[in-house]
């Protein structure tokens, strides 16, 4: 797989902490990697004061960024180590993902990082629409963090889907692996494999009478355990590290990285844009919400963003 060797680190301007940049400073150390922390601003009161020349709205522009700039020189300042390089970007534009987007390819990096917001009541992920449009439309892999350390002998969790025979699913399910497989060796964690299958649609069991529900749902589940086995062998996986549960992958997902109180859950998105978009139809997508730890999301081989220009 590919180093983590350039990182984007997307920076909160509400808040006095930084996790996607303390993260970031884990995974560079450990990798040996340089990182930009990059902001994108845009105020539509400056762009709407047509009493200003547009001479005077770039000065007025220039102004914001610059302040930005001197805020971000001071969070660098606290996060910076010796062994790695933080270097910054300040930009306007109007619509923050695409900056982020657009730049990760043009700059070819390797990773984004961005913090993600906590329900202060319900103690769970919130995640913005400038997290959705980065995992749905960036070919840059998307870290989101947590504000909580990563521990010696952590546990990886890695979501695959077994239930398909197409090439770019088991291709991605490879380069989930690997992913996990990287990061553990520089964390020292473990890696584990969860897979969801369908129970026994209803329908059947109502208009065929000999139909055997139990069998089925038998033969389902031994499909997919072997098929779950078979991949972490080939991967180099423990199969005592394997999740074969019934049940939709949005449910057992959450419910085995809660279990294993895991600190990353890794998957692929396949990155639907328009109307299947708004339909989602993609499992990531759905899980996403129930997941109260790192995310990860992955990109299948091939995928162009709608976003790149190239």
């Amino acid at each position: 797989m590919k180093e983590y060797k350039k990182l984007l680190v997307v920076v909160d301007p509400t808040s006095d902490t930084q996790p996607a940049l303390a993260r970031a400073v884990e995974l560079a150390t450990r990798n040996q990697a340089s990182i930009t922390v990059f902001l994108s601003i845009f105020d539509f009161s400056y762009e709407m004061t047509s009493i200003l020349s547009g001479q005077e709205r770039e000065a007025m522009r220039q102004g914001v960024i610059a302040q930005r700039q001197a805020w971000i020189d001071e969070v660098v300042e606290h996060y910076s180590t010796s062994e790695v390089t933080i270097e910054s970007e300040v930009i306007w534009h109007n619509r923050p993902f695409e900056s982020i987007i657009q730049h990760a390819i043009s700059s070819e990096f390797d990773l984004i990082v961005k913090g993600t917001h906590e329900h202060d009541k319900l103690k769970s992920v919130i995640f913005t629409p400038t997290d959705w449009h980065l995992m749905r439309k960036s070919p840059v892999p998307v870290l989101l963090v947590k504000e909580h350390d990563w521990p010696v002998a952590g546990k990886i969790l890695c979501a695959i889907n077994v239930g398909s025979e197409d090439e770019d699913h088991i291709s991605l399910n490879s380069k989930i692996v690997e992913h996990a497989k990287d990061l553990a060796k520089k964390f020292d964690a473990q890696v584990h494999l969860v897979n969801g299958y369908p129970g026994t649609p209803v329908n059947l069991a109502i208009e065929l009478p000999d139909f055997d529900a139990h069998t089925y749902s038998e033969t389902i589940r031994m499909q997919h355990e072997e098929r779950v086995c078979e991949l972490a062998l080939t991967l180099g996986i423990s199969t005592d590290n394997c999740h074969v549960k019934e049940g939709l992958p949005e449910d057992v997902i959450p419910d085995v990285a809660k279990k294993l109180d895991a600190e990353l859950v890794i998957l692929g998105t396949v990155g639907r844009t328009g109307f299947s978009a708004a339909l989602i139809g993609n499992t990531a997508e759905h899980v996403i919400d129930s997941i109260n730890c790192d995310l990860l999301a992955i990109k299948p081989d091939g995928y162009k963003s709608p976003l790149d220009e190239s």
